[in-house]
């Protein structure tokens, strides 16, 4: 089936994109989130659709026994150029849409049983994780809930689920709230805040990005956003059009954009995981430490 957009509802959501509006709610998206607390499960039904145009075939990945990509230990970071741009980045592998709390359910349980395989070939596994919410444009009026929620396991295959519409059930769940399946994103402590805030369900062994970055390179206190990262260890641009990113993401069903959005950004998350993990730690100066020991005692 084919989907085709609500375009008088799409015009009238676009009305609402002022320049401040934008200004509004990147200062909103800047502050920084709380500490993330503990679980328990809601669910919610619906019915389930897929987009044709996207390959979103029920069976596990070719790609899941492959070794996870290497990189030379001579890595170097993307030189920029300010006269140049860099060519966009794209999933360009298989997204898989589901809707309904049944197809969630068989879409966590998927990604569980490729993660076990991926465990047994190369121990720790990390996915790639992002949410996305419908943004209020009201003072005084919240956000809306987490209504999409992709996770990105390589390559090849990248979910993005309807979580507004289908909830979070059991599969998904245990995904989330497993201590040993590493999630990967840049301020994922916040979206695992919003996760628990809107379905008391927690996502535990974050990874951000952000941190390991300082972590690889010795800084403490650069605040790294996604589409930096990806410039800087990637050498792509990483596409955030704000008629997307500020969308309606609880309209369903997605367009072709957010669905091709959604899994860019957790594909670049995993990508970026990949690249920083297979690079040593930064060793500090010796006057660095010496400082630090002095200023502890």
């Amino acid at each position: 089936m084919e989907f085709k957009e609500n375009n008088s509802f799409s015009l009238d959501w676009d009305d609402r994109f002022t320049e401040d509006v934008i200004r509004l709610m990147d200062a909103i998206e800047a502050t920084p989130p709380l500490p993330p607390a503990s679980s328990s499960s809601k669910k919610r039904k619906s019915a389930v659709h897929h987009q044709d145009n996207l390959k979103t075939g029920r069976q596990l990945p070719h790609s899941i026994l492959s070794p996870p990509p290497s990189f030379p230990s001579s890595f170097a970071r993307c030189q920029s150029n300010t006269r140049l741009r860099y060519p966009p980045l794209r999933f360009g592998g298989h997204i898989l849409y589901s809707f309904t709390e049944d197809e969630v359910e068989n879409a966590a349980m998927e990604i569980l049983k490729i993660v076990e395989i991926k465990k047994k070939e190369m121990g720790q596994v990390a996915l790639g994780f992002d949410i996305e919410w419908k943004p209020s444009f009201q003072k005084g009026i919240l956000p809306g809930k987490a209504a999409v929620m992709q996770i990105c396991c390589d390559s090849q295959y990248c979910y993005v689920m309807h979580i507004f519409h289908s909830g979070i059930p059991q599969s998904l769940q245990v995904l989330l709230e497993d201590s040993e399946i590493i999630k990967v994103g840049v301020a994922i402590d916040g979206d695992a805040v919003k996760v628990f805030s809107d379905y008391k369900v927690s996502v535990n062994a974050l990874e951000d990005l952000s941190d390991l970055a300082n972590q690889k390179f010795d800084s403490d206190c650069r605040h790294w956003s996604l589409a930096a990262l990806t410039e800087e260890f990637i050498c792509k641009e990483l596409p955030k059009p704000k008629k997307i990113r500020l969308g309606n993401w609880e309209l369903y069903p997605l367009s072709n954009a957010q669905l091709q959005y959604a899994a860019t950004d957790a594909f670049a998350s995993w990508q970026i995981y990949q690249v920083l993990k297979s690079l040593p730690d930064a060793v500090k100066d010796p006057a660095d430490k010496q400082s630090e020991t002095i200023s502890s005692q």
